[in-house]
């Protein structure tokens, strides 16, 4: 297995030029570049329907609102510990403990501004120049760049429809190395939907590096139950946040549990990179986290309606769906046999019927020839888009380049 070290940053001499080749060498997140195109199109007039974006269209349910306003009526609006206000950690903990069964410290927990820099500030705890993280082709796009972004090299390892989208355990052996510092793992997934098997996760932790679980679309499975890796073994890292289950995308709030050498090396990038999380926001993830499981489990409900009704138009139209999603709220749903360039053909149908869906090279090449389908907008809006994506489906004259 080859270590993917795409792109070849330049090393360009000092002071050759003001952007470094990091910033100016990472690619575009491609789901945002159709997003923000889709709302360009919105603002010229146009009717657009959202299947591109993974945000939940709920409203934060409401106890947590008026917790964050006490927050902010009671002054709670400065510094915390920089691992997190003790009461939030403690209820994470519980968290753990109740649904899985598994039991953490909240000295292990240190709570951040959303996944995002959790997972830049764990790659940067554990990599050094050259060393390597193995994830899965097809993956959630900014795994690479948030890799790299920390002196690492992601290794993608191919995963298959035909394999539902897990990983081959030779596969998965064949490309570790003495530079392999962890694999990854995302159940449910972006962009597959899969929820790894209990024996998936188990056969990974016994592979031997450290495991990176990445838990943020927990609580919304439909039909089987979801699995912290942490049932598994005690050399792993969670990362998990308010943003999917909660409808909390806004509020940027994310969480990592950490094994006992890591916490205090995580800890001192978070006091220089981003001292800590909101407060007040803090406050209202306590109560998200005592009081957001009905909310979560009738969003789960409407995703999982959303999810049978998207699955059966896309067969209709001649999408191939061979691998069902039983989590998160995406459909990868295979189109090659339409145009085989993803970012061509999503370009082509966000501009000529007005459907935003992300094209699978967002997602590595595994994902190439697929388009992705987020069922996190209403029914209705849903509907309309079959619709509209079955009448270009269905004439020849709507192909990129015609």
């Amino acid at each position: 297995m080859e270590p993917d070290t795409t792109p070849a940053f330049d090393r360009s001499p000092s002071g050759a030029g003001t952007v470094s080749a990091l910033a100016r060498d990472i690619p575009p997140f491609i789901a945002m570049d159709f997003l923000e195109r889709a709302q360009t199109l919105e603002r010229a007039g146009r009717s657009i329907l959202h299947l591109a974006a993974g945000e939940p269209d709920f409203e934060t349910p409401r106890p947590i609102i008026d917790a964050a306003k006490r927050a902010l009526d009671l002054g709670q609006t400065h510094y915390t510990h920089s691992m997190g206000l003790p009461e939030l950690r403690e209820e994470i903990a519980l968290h753990y403990r109740r649904k899985y069964g598994v039991t953490v410290s909240p000295e292990q927990i240190i709570v951040s501004s959303g996944t995002s820099p959790i997972l830049i500030l764990v790659f940067m705890a554990i990599c050094d120049p050259g060393d390597e993280i193995i994830i899965s082709d097809p993956h959630y796009a900014c795994y690479p760049n948030a890799i790299r972004s920390a002196r690492g090299i992601p290794v993608k390892v191919r995963v298959t429809e035909e394999n539902g989208f897990r990983f081959d355990l030779e596969d998965l052996r064949a490309a570790l190395t003495p530079r392999t510092k962890a694999i990854l793992v995302n159940s449910p997934s972006n962009p597959t939907g899969i929820v790894l098997r209990p024996d998936d996760l188990a056969a990974v932790a016994a592979v031997g590096p450290l495991v990176i679980s990445d838990e943020i679309y927990h609580g919304l499975v439909y039909g089987e139950r979801e699995h912290t890796i942490l049932e598994f073994t005690d050399r792993a890292v969670v990362i998990n946040g308010f943003s999917k289950a909660y409808a909390m995308t806004g509020w940027r709030l994310g969480y990592v549990i950490l094994p006992k050498d890591l916490v205090r090396p995580v800890q001192k990038l978070q006091q220089n990179l981003f001292i800590c999380a909101s407060s007040f926001g803090q406050r209202a993830a306590i109560t998200a986290l005592r009081e957001g499981e009905p909310f979560t489990r009738q969003m789960a409900a409407a995703y999982d309606e959303r999810r049978r009704f998207i699955l059966s138009r896309l067969r209709e139209i001649g999408l191939g769906v061979k691998v069902e999603p039983t989590g998160a709220f995406y459909v990868l749903a295979n189109a090659s046999h339409i145009h085989p360039n993803s970012y061509a053909l999503a370009s082509d149908i966000l501009e000529r019927v007005g459907v935003a869906t992300t094209p699978g090279i967002d997602f590595g090449d595994g994902a190439e020839g697929y388009l992705r389908f987020s069922y996190a907008t209403a029914l209705p809006r849903i509907r309309e888009a079959m619709d509209r994506l079955e009448a270009y489906v269905r004439d020849p004259a709507m192909r990129p380049g015609n």
